[in-house]
C-alpha cells in the first residue's frame, strides 16, 4: 500500500504555457497550471460544468520534454504527488500554494 500513499493522477488541458525557471547551478524546472472539468445536474435538473486549477511542477528530466513539447491547451495526463509551500510575501502575508510535482507526463493530444 506504500505505492499508493500521495499518488496524484489528472488529465487536463495547459492554461498557459509553461514556465521554466533555470537556476544558478543549471538545473531547470517547470510550472504551469492543469484545468481538469467536471460537471453535476443541479437541482432544477440543468447541467453545471466546472473547471478546477490545478499547480503543476516538474524536475529533472521531464523539464526538457516540458520545454519543447508542452504548450497552452494542450491535454496532458500526470502522475506525482501533493506538496505544500508556504512563504511570506513583501507585505509580511503569510501565503499558501499547493502543488503537484511531476513524475510522470503523457501528452494526449498536440
Amino acid at each position: 500500500m506504500n505505492a499508493l500513499k500521495n499518488k496524484v493522477q489528472l488529465i487536463g488541458r495547459l492554461g498557459q504555457d509553461p514556465e521554466i525557471v533555470t537556476f544558478n547551478d543549471g538545473n531547470k524546472m517547470a510550472k504551469f497550471s492543469l484545468a481538469t472539468d467536471d460537471s453535476y445536474k443541479d437541482k432544477n435538473g440543468n447541467k453545471v460544468e466546472r473547471a478546477y486549477w490545478h499547480n503543476i511542477v516538474v524536475k529533472n528530466g521531464l523539464v526538457k520534454v516540458v520545454e519543447e513539447y508542452v504548450t497552452k491547451g494542450q491535454e496532458i495526463a500526470i502522475e506525482g504527488k501533493l506538496t505544500n509551500r508556504t512563504w511570506e510575501d513583501k507585505e509580511g502575508n503569510k501565503r499558501y500554494v499547493t502543488e503537484v510535482i511531476c513524475n510522470e507526463l503523457l501528452m494526449l493530444s498536440k
